[in-house]
């Protein structure tokens, strides 16, 4: 009986001494998260998927201030860029088999350096090992008219494959990639 009463009151002291907090979510992420398909028909299984942080320019200059020429850059925000290929492709004429990457690149003011790693679930290009390199490509850098606010991926049907199409302010970068069948 001394212990259901001990028992009973330590209950009811624990109930009016416990603080009942609610969860606090973080706020909007200011470079959120996208993904970009290729498929090659509208309703089609995707062949290439691109993870990526969507960074603004919010006043800031490509090359100097963002995505500095010469330094490697997670070719987005947070997170390194992952890239999925389902299938086997070829990047600018190097043989990838299928899987998952991180995208990493070398921005430079007139090409780019798009760099496929095996270093995959990294933040940022901080952790960055040339070792790991599967695949390095130059491509040409162009500029644009359009001004683009905010980094962003797309893809453009070819010929066998698609063109990964990178924008960012007024720079547009192309990797073709050629899917294998």
């Amino acid at each position: 009986m001394k212990r259901t009463i001990v028992a009973m009151i330590f209950i009811a002291l624990l109930s009016f001494t416990t603080q009942v907090e609610a969860q606090k979510f973080s706020g909007l992420d200011k470079s959120p998260a996208d993904i970009a398909y290729f498929r090659p028909e509208k309703n089609a299984a995707p062949l290439i998927k691109v993870i990526y942080g969507r960074p603004q320019l919010k006043g800031r200059v490509v090359g100097i201030d963002l995505a500095a020429y010469g330094d490697v850059w997670r070719t987005g925000a947070n997170e390194a860029t992952e890239i999925k290929f389902f299938n086997d492709v070829t990047l600018g004429g190097k043989p990838i088999k299928a899987g998952t990457y991180s995208l990493f690149s070398i921005p430079g003011k007139d090409q780019w350096t798009i760099i496929l790693s095996t270093d995959t679930d990294v933040w940022g290009a901080y952790s960055y090992n040339e070792a790991n390199d599967v695949a390095r490509i130059n491509v040409p850098a162009s500029s644009e008219k359009e001004s683009l606010e905010v980094f962003s991926i797309m893809f453009a049907p070819m010929e066998n494959g698609a063109k990964m199409i990178m924008g960012w302010d007024k720079v547009r970068v192309e990797v073709p990639i050629t899917v294998q069948k």
